[in-house]
């Protein structure tokens, strides 16, 4: 499956990144790297651009780019921003 492809709100982990040497690096550059989990969180109304989560941030990329980024989709519940049940741990302070 492509990044392109991935369904918003859904989360896969990068198994390839393709492309022309210049683009290729540029993706790779951005943090679009073997192994990392990303997901896609919008699209513009005609689908282009795409807006993913990656590495605590958030990158906008265009559907021909996204096209060139293989993708394995990952099934379960994540934690994310837009999940209510993630519960957040509290530090004690030291007074």
């Amino acid at each position: 499956m492509r990044l392109d492809q991935l369904k918003k709100g859904h989360k896969a982990k990068i198994t390839a990144v393709n492309g022309e040497a210049g683009l290729r690096r540029r993706l790779l550059d951005l943090g679009l790297t073997p192994n990392t989990v990303v997901m896609v969180r919008k699209a513009a109304p005609f689908g282009d651009p795409l807006i993913v989560s990656l590495r605590g941030f958030e990158l906008s990329l265009r559907k021909m780019e996204a096209a060139r980024v293989d993708v394995s989709e990952l099934e379960g519940d994540f934690p994310s921003p837009s999940n209510p049940t993630v519960k957040k741990r509290e530090v004690p302070h030291g007074n």
